[in-house]
């Protein structure tokens, strides 16, 4: 390692043996340079408030390491013109899989979250951990080739996101007490990954990494506080507040598909609770009410799909309120206006600048959309939706999968777990990493 008189000084050790100080000036430009916040050093020591010499120090060793390296010369302010700097983000691969109800998306992603390679694949989250984990993982392994073939080159896997359809204990990466996943309860997700390919593993909620996938490269870029709404099979929320994911103390916040909207005790919902959120508007609860709708002869439309394919989903049901079925528009209407009644409430509690709708669901059409917004406008306090925007997701179905990647590198790159693996160049084959403490939590 190559130390500097700030290094020697230090008396107090931190992550890897390495100065506190140290490693947070460190993280700090790597960071302004990940971000393209600062590109040359003249830059860095405008942005970072270091001193140039120490600017100059970490940019060195931060190249030793193959984090950075030196581009072209960049505009000249009168004096030489300084070489430009970027981040290696073709040094090592990311992992990511986004598992829904009925699907599950994976990719493999450089260290900036830009898709290298994605597949998408049906399956039933009911069929079980094993089942389901063996097809991500075979699915890991088709695209690692493909990126092997792309490159010519063997890729280093830096670390694994998953985000599961349910509540997930993000401490411990297992899934807890989730009710439409079957045989799941407590199974050792991150440990089962982390084995196979001998990395740190982060696992969370499907809604909280699709939320940071739209914070990170979506239309919530930039905000620092937003609802994401999931409307798909099931109905979840993810909370960013002041930029960072808000997991709360368990890790279930945001589990509002579960929230009472009703008193009546006939409609069971999928967790044993009756009147919840999802009973009603879920997109399996659509279904329900499009099958009856076509079984009792309310819908023309919805009664043909029926005859000719056995079943009805939420996508007929979608399809046949844009072709005008009176049915299939009241009850895409009232699953708007109940959801929209639970997000005034949230609006007003949270206050947030933007709210992103998305899901399979949400993909209903401009009619859903608009049976959301109208409740929580008229139900919200005026302060709090006087600048609230309220909009599709732009990322759709690649959130979850892009917020993944990112869960893994926003941990990769706090300070206290890149003072362990730098000097090593690369946390590959660091799978406990995931234990190391940080002096502030993310969120």
């Amino acid at each position: 390692m190559v130390e500097d008189d700030e290094v020697q000084a230090s008396q107090t050790r931190g992550p890897g043996g390495l100065a506190p100080d140290y490693i947070d000036s460190l993280a700090v430009v790597l960071d302004l340079v990940r971000s393209g916040t600062a590109r040359t050093r003249p830059e860095l020591s405008r942005r970072s408030g270091l001193g140039r010499t120490v600017v100059t120090q970490r940019v060195n060793q931060l190249a030793e390491r193959g984090l950075l390296e030196e581009g072209a010369l960049g505009p000249s302010s009168g004096g030489r013109a300084p070489r430009e700097l970027r981040f290696r983000a073709g040094a090592g691969v990311v992992l990511a899989a986004e598992l829904g109800a009925t699907s599950i998306v994976v990719g493999v992603t450089d260290l900036s979250g830009n898709v290298l390679a994605e597949r998408e694949e049906n399956t039933d989250i009911a069929l079980g951990p094993e089942p389901v984990l063996d097809l991500v993982e075979s699915l890991f392994e088709v695209l690692l080739d493909e990126v092997r073939a792309t490159t010519g080159a063997e890729p280093s896997v830096w670390g694994v996101g998953i985000g599961l359809p349910g509540p997930v204990e993000f401490a411990k990466g297992r899934p807890s007490a989730p009710p439409i996943m079957p045989g799941w309860d407590g199974y050792p997700v991150r440990d089962r990954i982390a084995a196979k390919y001998s990395a740190p593993v982060w696992v969370d909620n499907e809604v909280n990494t699709m939320a940071l996938g739209e914070l990170r490269a979506g239309s919530a870029k930039g905000q620092r506080d937003i609802l994401y709404i999931k409307m798909g099979t099931g109905i979840g929320a993810g909370l960013i507040s002041g930029g960072h994911i808000h997991r709360g103390s368990q890790g279930c916040a945001g589990d509002i598909g579960h929230a009472a909207v009703a008193d009546e005790a006939t409609v069971v919902c999928r967790c044993g609770n009756t009147g919840c959120l999802e009973a009603y508007a879920g997109g399996a609860a659509l279904a329900r009410d499009g099958l009856a709708a076509a079984e009792e002869g309310r819908s023309e439309f919805l009664a043909a799909v029926l005859a000719e394919n056995g079943a009805v989903t939420a996508a007929d049901l979608s399809r046949a309120a844009q072709s005008g079925d009176r049915t299939s528009v009241e009850l895409l209407t009232r699953a708007g206006r109940l959801v929209g009644n639970l997000l005034a409430t949230l609006v007003s509690f949270y206050n947030p600048a933007l709210v992103i709708i998305g899901g399979g669901v949400a993909g209903a059409g401009d009619l859903l959309l608009a049976a959301v917004r109208e409740s929580v406008y008229r139900r919200s306090l005026p302060l709090a939706t006087r600048e609230l925007r309220l909009t599709r997701s732009t990322l759709s179905d690649r959130a979850g999968l892009v917020g993944a990647a990112f869960m893994v590198i926003d941990e990769l790159f706090t300070p206290e777990r890149l003072g362990y693996w730098v000097d090593a160049g690369s946390p590959a084959g660091s799978p406990d990493l995931v234990e190391v403490p940080l002096r502030a939590p993310l969120l």
